[in-house]
């Protein structure tokens, strides 16, 4: 069956949802990638896992969070075009 096409309101409605998660996503993508690193001096000083935390989050906590971000994203995206009846079939 087709679907309708959406209206110039929801349209607007859709694209401002789908530009809020992808600013978003780019917050918490430049956080991990450039203030984190930045931060990492001053992370060390916390033990973890009995690696320096800085040391840690380097190399192993930005590479799960960018997992993390990738996952999260697609499916809030996934959940905005179900809303606004432009999901895949």
């Amino acid at each position: 069956m087709a679907r309708e096409p959406i209206t110039p309101e929801q349209g607007r409605r859709y694209w401002l949802k789908t530009s809020r998660l992808m600013w978003t996503v780019l917050a918490a993508w430049a956080f991990l990638s450039i203030l984190l690193p930045m931060l990492a001096s001053s992370l060390n000083a916390i033990p973890f896992l009995g690696l320096r935390f800085g040391y840690y989050m380097a190399a192993q906590g930005s590479l799960v969070g960018f997992v993390v971000i990738i996952f999260w994203y697609a499916r809030r995206q996934n959940s905005i075009d179900e809303e606004f009846h432009v999901d895949e079939d």
